[in-house]
């Protein structure tokens, strides 16, 4: 496996620069592919970000029914571990319950990926299920911030960020559940669009109701990349529960050009939440950014019940994480979770809610829908509410509070500890609305922190004009010159 660009070169070309050069003969999708493992065996080690390589998939990047036409023209992915199936391929979900699962077929998604252009070379880490904040389960992996390794990853799209923050490759598949896309990518400095409702598929699991707050789509480095995934990805399933929308006009080219003069609502303070004082002084940093570019700028907070907003949420998560392992268990005949393959917290959520009934699930519904109505009503005013992309900084690794690894005897309690830090982003979710994270600010720890914008529904295309307008406001690179004490360049 040769290198076939210097990795200064590489850590500057994004996925739509690599899929030039592969369109125009200068690389192939392969020579491609081959520098993505190179760079995967140069800072995996440090990082654990990167599960599994599929060597064919690098060797052969158009076998698998990959477009060499696609807009992406063989540039290669990772694909979260517990994302759209991948027929043939391990898919683990960051758990010895699930070790040596393979899935039987592509979901939906995954042909749109491959329709693409986009060759899925491998699978990047998530804690088990997904559920908790970071990857951290020293028997599996602890995934570290490139940034520095002292500190967590956040997660569940842990191994995709932190893949990319690193320059493993410009672009990975993510997912977001409540902030699993936009929290990591604010923590490592990347581009995380958590899309509308209706976007990208969930099928074949979750096209129904269960489905109300899990959402697909990516991490990068730039934002016509993002705009470029949605583009290209996007559509519902033949049968899938909810509506499938399509933009008026191509989200590529809309973020060539500014969006028009916004108004924009500014606030840290989400119902009891509030932001630590330096996240305040970066938010304020970040208005006046907003006010340079001529956008209108004020202190304002959406009238939403939040205590209920955050009660209905976790409601859904529990009731619908227990189905899940109640599903699992039936079906390799087992009455409970094993100890010794399923973590504390997981299990926990399932004895919480294997029992939930219908009426705690409506009552849940009433306050999504009464949620969503007051949070529209805000929109009729405001174009967009800017937070920062949580509340408090980044924990070390290694901070059971927040993992499934947690001794915690209260489940409800271990939710709520992750509402004090993840504060900002489940309203999106909740709502099914849309919300970005932009690398604008920094921690005093030294790592990044995200700025977080919401909108209203199927507005997806004039976040991703802001989050463009913003990277040419900062030289058409975000991050400036700074690079992740663990990169490829290093």
């Amino acid at each position: 496996m040769k290198q076939v660009m210097t990795w200064d070169e590489w850590a500057t070309c994004d996925a739509t620069a690599l899929a030039d050069l592969i369109k125009h003969g200068e690389v192939t999708a392969a020579e491609i592919a081959g520098q993505a493992k190179l760079a995967t065996e140069k800072v995996n080690p440090s990082l654990n970000a990167v599960v599994e390589l599929f060597e064919d998939a690098i060797t052969a990047p158009f076998a698998e029914g990959t477009n060499a036409q696609g807009p992406f023209a063989g540039v290669p992915l990772l694909i979260k571990d517990l994302g759209p199936g991948v027929k043939g391929r391990l898919q683990e979900q960051g758990s010895k319950f699930f070790k040596g699962f393979r899935q039987t077929s592509d979901a939906f998604l995954t042909t749109k990926i491959r329709q693409s252009g986009l060759n899925i070379i491998g699978r990047s880490a998530t804690p088990e299920f997904g559920v908790a904040s970071s990857a951290e389960n020293p028997e599996i992996y602890v995934v570290r911030n490139p940034w520095n390794t002292d500190y967590t990853s956040f997660g569940s799209s842990a191994g995709a960020v932190a893949s990319v923050a690193a320059g493993v490759l410009p672009l990975a598949h993510a997912t977001d559940g409540g902030g699993s896309i936009r929290i990591p990518a604010g923590a490592q400095g990347l581009v995380g669009l958590k899309s509308s409702r209706g976007v990208l598929s969930i099928a074949p699991a979750l096209s129904d109701i269960t489905g109300y707050v899990s959402t697909q789509g990516c991490v990068s480095r730039s934002v016509r990349d993002s705009a470029l995934f949605i583009d290209s990805c996007r559509g519902g399933a033949p049968g899938e529960f909810m509506p499938y929308w399509k933009a008026e006009r191509s989200y590529t080219e809309l973020v060539k050009r500014d969006p028009p003069r916004l108004k924009i609502a500014v606030s840290h303070e989400w119902g009891n939440y509030h932001a630590d004082p330096h996240f305040v002084t970066e938010l304020e940093r970040t208005v006046r950014l907003l006010e340079e570019l001529g956008h209108y700028v004020e202190w304002q907070t959406p009238d939403i019940d939040f205590e209920a907003a955050f009660a209905a949420q976790t409601t859904c998560y529990i009731s619908n994480f227990a189905q899940f392992i109640q599903r699992q268990l039936e079906k390799r005949g087992l009455t409970e979770p094993p100890e010794e393959l399923v973590e504390p917290i997981n299990r926990k959520i399932w004895l919480e809610g294997r029992d939930m009934s219908y009426s705690e699930r409506w009552l849940m519904q009433d306050v999504f829908n009464s949620t969503s109505r007051q949070l529209g009503a805000f929109y009729e005013q405001w174009d967009m509410i800017l937070t920062p992309s949580f509340s408090a900084p980044t924990p070390l690794t290694g901070d059971k509070r927040y993992l499934t690894l947690s001794d915690n005897p209260d489940v409800m309690d271990w939710f709520y500890s992750l509402w004090e830090l993840f504060s900002y982003t489940p309203l999106a979710s909740l709502t099914g609305t849309p919300g970005i994270s932009v690398p604008l600010a920094w921690q005093t720890s030294g790592i990044p922190l995200g700025m977080h914008f919401q909108t209203r529904q199927a507005n997806d295309g004039q976040l991703l004009q802001l989050a463009a307008q913003l990277e040419r406001a900062a030289g058409g690179r975000f991050n400036g010159q700074r690079i992740p004490q663990v990169h490829v360049t290093v």
